[in-house]
Protein backbone atom coordinates (compact mmCIF):
# COMPACT_ATOMS: atom_id res chain seq x y z
CA UNK A 1 0.00 0.00 0.00
CA UNK A 2 2.83 2.41 0.93
CA UNK A 3 4.53 1.61 -2.37
CA UNK A 4 1.27 2.27 -4.26
CA UNK A 5 0.76 5.62 -2.49
CA UNK A 6 4.35 6.61 -3.20
CA UNK A 7 4.00 5.68 -6.85
CA UNK A 8 0.76 7.68 -7.12
CA UNK A 9 2.40 10.73 -5.57
CA UNK A 10 5.36 10.45 -7.94
CA UNK A 11 3.03 10.27 -10.94
CA UNK A 12 1.01 13.25 -9.70
CA UNK A 13 4.21 15.25 -9.17
CA UNK A 14 5.39 14.34 -12.67
CA UNK A 15 2.06 15.44 -14.14
CA UNK A 16 2.24 18.78 -12.31
CA UNK A 17 5.79 19.30 -13.59
CA UNK A 18 4.66 18.62 -17.16
CA UNK A 19 1.79 21.12 -16.83
CA UNK A 20 4.05 23.76 -15.36
CA UNK A 21 6.69 23.27 -18.02
CA UNK A 22 4.27 23.22 -20.97
CA UNK A 23 4.07 26.52 -22.85
CA UNK A 24 0.90 28.43 -22.07
CA UNK A 25 -1.23 29.40 -25.05
CA UNK A 26 -2.65 32.71 -23.92
CA UNK A 27 -3.65 33.90 -27.38
CA UNK A 28 -7.26 33.67 -28.48
CA UNK A 29 -8.32 32.39 -31.89
CA UNK A 30 -11.55 33.74 -33.40
CA UNK A 31 -13.21 32.20 -36.44
CA UNK A 32 -15.13 35.00 -38.10
CA UNK A 33 -17.39 35.47 -41.10
CA UNK A 34 -16.89 38.45 -43.37
CA UNK A 35 -18.90 39.59 -46.34
CA UNK A 36 -17.43 40.32 -49.76
CA UNK A 37 -19.54 42.72 -51.77
CA UNK A 38 -17.26 42.12 -54.75
CA UNK A 39 -18.12 38.42 -54.77
CA UNK A 40 -21.48 38.65 -53.00
CA UNK A 41 -20.72 35.92 -50.52
CA UNK A 42 -19.67 35.31 -46.93
CA UNK A 43 -16.06 34.25 -46.40
CA UNK A 44 -14.48 32.85 -43.25
CA UNK A 45 -11.22 33.91 -41.65
CA UNK A 46 -9.22 33.15 -38.53
CA UNK A 47 -8.10 36.04 -36.31
CA UNK A 48 -5.47 35.32 -33.66
CA UNK A 49 -5.39 37.83 -30.81
CA UNK A 50 -2.31 38.00 -28.54
CA UNK A 51 -2.40 37.68 -24.77
CA UNK A 52 -2.29 41.42 -24.18
CA UNK A 53 -5.06 42.27 -26.63
CA UNK A 54 -7.65 43.42 -24.08
CA UNK A 55 -5.28 45.99 -22.59
CA UNK A 56 -3.86 47.15 -25.91
CA UNK A 57 -4.74 50.43 -27.57
CA UNK A 58 -3.86 49.32 -31.09
CA UNK A 59 -1.84 46.47 -32.56
CA UNK A 60 -0.12 45.69 -35.86
CA UNK A 61 -1.65 43.05 -38.14
CA UNK A 62 -0.07 40.35 -40.29
CA UNK A 63 -2.29 38.83 -42.96
CA UNK A 64 -1.15 35.22 -43.39
CA UNK A 65 -2.26 33.57 -46.64
CA UNK A 66 -2.73 29.86 -47.36
CA UNK A 67 -1.69 27.90 -50.43
CA UNK A 68 -3.48 26.23 -53.33
CA UNK A 69 -6.06 23.71 -52.18
CA UNK A 70 -6.01 25.09 -48.64
CA UNK A 71 -8.32 27.29 -46.59
CA UNK A 72 -8.46 29.82 -43.77
CA UNK A 73 -7.82 27.18 -41.06
CA UNK A 74 -4.61 25.74 -42.53
CA UNK A 75 -2.18 27.83 -40.53
CA UNK A 76 -3.70 27.11 -37.12
CA UNK A 77 -4.28 23.42 -37.86
CA UNK A 78 -1.04 22.54 -39.64
CA UNK A 79 1.55 24.96 -38.24
CA UNK A 80 1.56 24.38 -34.50
CA UNK A 81 2.98 27.38 -32.69
CA UNK A 82 1.59 30.16 -34.87
CA UNK A 83 -0.72 31.23 -32.06
CA UNK A 84 2.22 31.59 -29.68
CA UNK A 85 3.96 33.85 -32.19
CA UNK A 86 1.07 36.30 -31.85
CA UNK A 87 1.89 36.42 -28.13
CA UNK A 88 5.65 36.64 -28.68
CA UNK A 89 5.39 39.64 -31.00
CA UNK A 90 2.17 41.16 -29.62
CA UNK A 91 0.46 41.26 -33.00
CA UNK A 92 -2.79 40.22 -34.58
CA UNK A 93 -2.56 37.45 -37.18
CA UNK A 94 -5.37 37.20 -39.73
CA UNK A 95 -5.70 34.08 -41.90
CA UNK A 96 -8.26 34.71 -44.66
CA UNK A 97 -9.81 32.17 -46.95
CA UNK A 98 -8.44 32.72 -50.43
CA UNK A 99 -10.47 30.07 -52.20
CA UNK A 100 -9.08 26.80 -53.48
CA UNK A 101 -7.25 28.36 -56.42
CA UNK A 102 -7.73 32.12 -56.49
CA UNK A 103 -4.05 33.06 -56.56
CA UNK A 104 -5.40 36.21 -54.86
CA UNK A 105 -6.16 37.87 -58.17
CA UNK A 106 -9.24 39.66 -59.37
CA UNK A 107 -9.78 37.09 -62.08
CA UNK A 108 -10.38 38.59 -65.54
CA UNK A 109 -11.84 35.25 -66.61
CA UNK A 110 -14.14 34.47 -63.68
CA UNK A 111 -16.13 37.22 -61.98
CA UNK A 112 -16.73 35.00 -58.94
CA UNK A 113 -13.02 35.20 -58.05
CA UNK A 114 -12.26 38.73 -56.87
CA UNK A 115 -9.83 37.97 -54.07
CA UNK A 116 -7.51 40.94 -54.62
CA UNK A 117 -10.39 43.25 -53.73
CA UNK A 118 -11.50 41.02 -50.89
CA UNK A 119 -8.16 40.72 -49.08
CA UNK A 120 -6.64 44.15 -49.74
CA UNK A 121 -9.79 46.23 -49.28
CA UNK A 122 -12.84 44.45 -47.88
CA UNK A 123 -11.12 42.25 -45.32
CA UNK A 124 -8.69 44.95 -44.18
CA UNK A 125 -11.59 47.36 -43.66
CA UNK A 126 -13.55 44.69 -41.75
CA UNK A 127 -10.63 43.84 -39.47
CA UNK A 128 -9.92 47.50 -38.79
CA UNK A 129 -13.55 48.08 -37.83
CA UNK A 130 -13.80 45.06 -35.52
CA UNK A 131 -10.37 44.89 -33.83
CA UNK A 132 -7.86 47.22 -32.19
CA UNK A 133 -5.53 47.74 -35.12
CA UNK A 134 -2.98 50.24 -36.37
CA UNK A 135 -4.90 51.59 -39.33
CA UNK A 136 -1.90 52.46 -41.44
CA UNK A 137 0.54 50.68 -43.75
CA UNK A 138 3.16 51.01 -40.98
CA UNK A 139 1.10 48.55 -38.97
CA UNK A 140 0.13 46.10 -41.72
CA UNK A 141 2.02 43.26 -43.38
CA UNK A 142 1.10 40.33 -45.59
CA UNK A 143 2.83 37.01 -46.21
CA UNK A 144 1.92 33.47 -47.18
CA UNK A 145 3.02 30.12 -48.54
CA UNK A 146 3.10 28.85 -52.14
CA UNK A 147 0.04 30.36 -53.86
CA UNK A 148 -0.20 32.61 -50.79
CA UNK A 149 3.44 33.66 -51.17
CA UNK A 150 2.69 34.79 -54.69
CA UNK A 151 -0.52 36.39 -53.43
CA UNK A 152 1.19 38.31 -50.63
CA UNK A 153 3.74 39.90 -52.96
CA UNK A 154 1.14 40.51 -55.66
CA UNK A 155 -1.19 42.29 -53.26
CA UNK A 156 1.55 44.28 -51.55
CA UNK A 157 3.14 45.41 -54.81
CA UNK A 158 -0.23 46.67 -56.05
CA UNK A 159 -1.39 48.12 -52.73
CA UNK A 160 1.61 49.75 -51.11
CA UNK A 161 -0.72 52.27 -49.51
CA UNK A 162 -2.26 49.35 -47.55
CA UNK A 163 0.73 47.13 -46.69
CA UNK A 164 4.12 48.30 -45.48
CA UNK A 165 5.80 44.89 -45.47
CA UNK A 166 5.38 41.69 -47.46
CA UNK A 167 6.83 38.20 -47.45
CA UNK A 168 6.74 34.95 -49.33
CA UNK A 169 7.44 31.36 -48.29
CA UNK A 170 7.99 28.94 -51.19
CA UNK A 171 6.04 31.35 -53.35
CA UNK A 172 5.07 30.80 -56.97
CA UNK A 173 6.63 34.14 -57.83
CA UNK A 174 6.75 33.42 -61.56
CA UNK A 175 3.71 31.56 -62.86
CA UNK A 176 4.80 31.31 -66.51
CA UNK A 177 6.80 28.06 -66.21
CA UNK A 178 3.64 26.33 -64.93
CA UNK A 179 0.90 27.06 -67.49
CA UNK A 180 -1.03 23.85 -66.84
CA UNK A 181 -0.88 23.78 -63.05
CA UNK A 182 -3.09 24.69 -60.10
CA UNK A 183 -6.12 25.93 -62.07
CA UNK A 184 -4.40 29.17 -63.03
CA UNK A 185 -5.76 28.89 -66.57
CA UNK A 186 -9.28 28.99 -65.11
CA UNK A 187 -8.51 32.37 -63.54
CA UNK A 188 -6.55 33.94 -66.42
CA UNK A 189 -7.41 31.93 -69.51
CA UNK A 190 -4.75 29.71 -71.03
CA UNK A 191 -1.23 31.06 -71.49
CA UNK A 192 -1.46 30.34 -75.23
CA UNK A 193 -4.68 32.35 -75.61
CA UNK A 194 -4.05 35.10 -73.01
CA UNK A 195 -0.28 35.64 -72.82
CA UNK A 196 -0.64 39.32 -71.83
CA UNK A 197 -2.67 38.37 -68.75
CA UNK A 198 -0.05 35.88 -67.62
CA UNK A 199 2.75 38.39 -68.15
CA UNK A 200 0.96 41.11 -66.16
CA UNK A 201 -0.22 38.81 -63.33
CA UNK A 202 3.13 37.26 -62.45
CA UNK A 203 5.05 38.80 -59.55
CA UNK A 204 8.46 38.80 -61.20
CA UNK A 205 7.14 41.19 -63.88
CA UNK A 206 5.79 43.67 -61.34
CA UNK A 207 9.05 45.03 -59.91
CA UNK A 208 8.57 48.30 -61.75
CA UNK A 209 5.87 49.08 -59.17
CA UNK A 210 8.49 49.26 -56.42
CA UNK A 211 10.15 52.59 -55.81
CA UNK A 212 12.51 52.60 -52.81
CA UNK A 213 12.69 56.40 -52.89
CA UNK A 214 8.99 56.72 -52.09
CA UNK A 215 7.01 54.25 -49.94
CA UNK A 216 9.60 51.57 -49.39
CA UNK A 217 8.02 48.13 -49.12
CA UNK A 218 9.92 45.91 -46.67
CA UNK A 219 10.39 42.50 -48.30
CA UNK A 220 11.38 39.04 -47.05
CA UNK A 221 11.50 36.04 -49.41
CA UNK A 222 12.17 32.46 -48.35
CA UNK A 223 12.37 29.19 -50.28
CA UNK A 224 13.80 25.71 -49.74
CA UNK A 225 16.52 24.43 -52.04
CA UNK A 226 14.54 21.26 -52.87
CA UNK A 227 11.36 23.18 -53.68
CA UNK A 228 10.01 23.14 -57.25
CA UNK A 229 9.66 26.94 -56.90
CA UNK A 230 13.31 27.36 -55.89
CA UNK A 231 14.57 28.53 -59.29
CA UNK A 232 11.84 31.14 -59.79
CA UNK A 233 12.65 32.52 -56.33
CA UNK A 234 16.34 32.66 -57.23
CA UNK A 235 15.38 34.55 -60.38
CA UNK A 236 13.27 37.02 -58.41
CA UNK A 237 16.12 37.59 -55.97
CA UNK A 238 18.50 38.33 -58.85
CA UNK A 239 16.05 40.79 -60.40
CA UNK A 240 15.59 42.59 -57.07
CA UNK A 241 19.37 42.87 -56.72
CA UNK A 242 19.67 44.17 -60.27
CA UNK A 243 17.16 46.91 -59.50
CA UNK A 244 18.75 47.79 -56.13
CA UNK A 245 15.53 46.96 -54.31
CA UNK A 246 16.24 46.18 -50.63
CA UNK A 247 15.01 42.78 -49.45
CA UNK A 248 15.88 39.87 -47.21
CA UNK A 249 16.32 36.55 -48.99
CA UNK A 250 16.73 33.15 -47.31
CA UNK A 251 17.29 29.68 -48.71
CA UNK A 252 18.02 26.50 -46.80
CA UNK A 253 17.45 22.76 -47.26
CA UNK A 254 13.76 22.00 -47.51
CA UNK A 255 10.92 21.05 -49.82
CA UNK A 256 7.39 22.28 -50.53
CA UNK A 257 5.76 21.06 -47.32
CA UNK A 258 4.56 21.99 -43.85
CA UNK A 259 7.81 20.93 -42.19
CA UNK A 260 9.44 23.79 -44.07
CA UNK A 261 6.65 26.33 -43.57
CA UNK A 262 6.33 25.72 -39.82
CA UNK A 263 9.96 26.83 -39.57
CA UNK A 264 9.79 29.57 -42.20
CA UNK A 265 6.85 31.40 -40.62
CA UNK A 266 8.92 32.06 -37.50
CA UNK A 267 11.45 34.06 -39.52
CA UNK A 268 8.72 35.82 -41.45
CA UNK A 269 6.92 37.04 -38.34
CA UNK A 270 10.18 38.10 -36.71
CA UNK A 271 10.88 40.19 -39.82
CA UNK A 272 7.40 41.74 -39.61
CA UNK A 273 7.85 42.43 -35.89
CA UNK A 274 11.09 44.27 -36.58
CA UNK A 275 9.39 46.25 -39.34
CA UNK A 276 6.56 47.29 -37.02
CA UNK A 277 9.03 48.42 -34.36
CA UNK A 278 11.59 50.22 -36.48
CA UNK A 279 12.11 53.93 -35.88
CA UNK A 280 11.46 56.65 -38.40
Amino acid sequence: MKLLLLTSRVLMLAAVCVLLSAPARASQTDTVETYSAAMQKTIKAVVIKPEGYNNAKELPVVYLLHGHGGNYADWVKKAEGVQELADTYNMLIVCPDGGVSSWYWNSPADASYQYETYVSKELVAWVDSHYKTIRDRKGRAVTGLSMGGHGALYLAFRHQDVFGAAGSMSGGVDIRPFPNNWNMAKRLGTYAEQPARWESHTVINMLHLLNPKEKELALVIDCGTEDFFYQVNENLHEQLLYRNIPHDYYTRPGAHNWDYWKNAVQYQLLFMHRFFNRKG
